[in-house]
């Protein structure tokens, strides 16, 4: 597959991942399984897909970040996977000058923001309270990320990465 074809199946599965999230939680408990499995294989698709953007930036950290990205897709409790696995590929993105550097920047704080409250929240035992508005106040944000970098994957793609190796010589 090529590059653009990538980017174009990763905002796919970007925008089916928020719709299918946004509504389990809108729906009975009795009806969640079907956009749960819907849930769990967009977060596999953009597992791969990302990887396969950014792995020529680092293809270590493109591994670990998919790799969380494939543990978030098992049911449970998978938002510290998720929040590691964006945080990474968000990294990457900027490294490799693949998106614009603001909508790049705002991925990695908002990402690395949602790591930090998930491992407070693990720390105190407390799981994700979505009528309170800190969840609100760092969750927003990474789904602004998300629709954003969805809309930007279906229109324009990404800018081939900056390779690891080149960035060395530059740098």
């Amino acid at each position: 597959m090529t590059l653009t074809s990538h980017a174009r199946l990763a905002g796919f599965a970007y925008i089916f991942y928020v719709f299918a999230g946004i509504s389990s939680m809108l729906v009975p408990v009795e009806s969640r399984g079907f956009f749960n499995i819907f849930e769990s294989f967009s977060a596999l698709v953009l597992g791969w897909t990302l990887y396969a953007l950014t792995r020529e930036v680092d293809a270590d950290l493109a591994l670990l970040a998919m790799m969380c990205r494939v543990i978030e897709a098992v049911p449970g409790r998978g938002e510290i996977y998720f929040a590691v696995g964006s945080t990474i590929f968000c990294w990457l993105l900027l490294r490799g000058q693949m998106i614009p550097v603001a909508l790049a920047w705002l991925g990695t704080v908002t990402s690395a923001m949602l790591v930090i409250l998930l491992l407070g929240q693990a720390a105190l035992g407390i799981t994700t309270n979505w009528s309170s508005p800190v969840t609100w106040f760092v969750w927003l944000p990474v789904l602004i990320f998300e629709l954003t970098f969805a809309v930007l994957l279906l229109t324009k793609g990404v800018a081939r990465p900056i390779s690891r190796s080149a960035a060395l010589s530059t740098g």
